[in-house]
């Protein structure tokens, strides 16, 4: 396993979110919307952010908004993110924790990742996994 990361959601200010936590922290940020990305969407979603990091050091922060309309519960709004290092680990990991989980996004392959994948583990915790292609 290469990293873990805390993973905020929003629902459409994430870019405010992150340029305020960027600027307390004194950190690097990047952003990057649902239209920069090429995802099919309304109007309305095209400047909402779909990933936001925020880095210092080896510190970091992601984010992103939810869809129009789409529900989050504040205090809720957040996943722990695995970055992983081979398609076997992704893989193992995934299964490991799809025990008893709830499968939101099985593991696939994405525009930016060789595997992706989102659970909901057994104790309520939302988990994302992610191997950079």
């Amino acid at each position: 396993m290469k990293e873990i990361h805390a993973y905020l959601t929003f629902d459409g200010n994430a870019n405010k979110a992150m340029r305020f936590y960027a600027k307390c922290f004194k950190a690097k940020l990047q952003l990057m919307t649902f239209g920069e990305a090429g995802v099919p969407c309304s109007k309305a979603a095209q400047k909402r952010i779909m990933h936001a990091r925020i880095s210092k050091g080896s510190a970091v922060l992601m984010a992103s908004d939810t869809m129009p309309g789409s529900k989050i519960k504040k205090g809720d709004n957040f996943s722990v993110s695995v970055a992983c290092a081979s398609v076997s680990e992704i893989e193992k990991l995934f299964k490991a924790l799809s025990h008893k989980a709830k499968i939101t996004m099985p593991l696939e392959e994405t525009f930016w990742a060789k595997r992706f994948g989102m659970l909901t583990d057994q104790f309520g915790i939302q988990w994302m996994f992610n191997l950079d292609k």
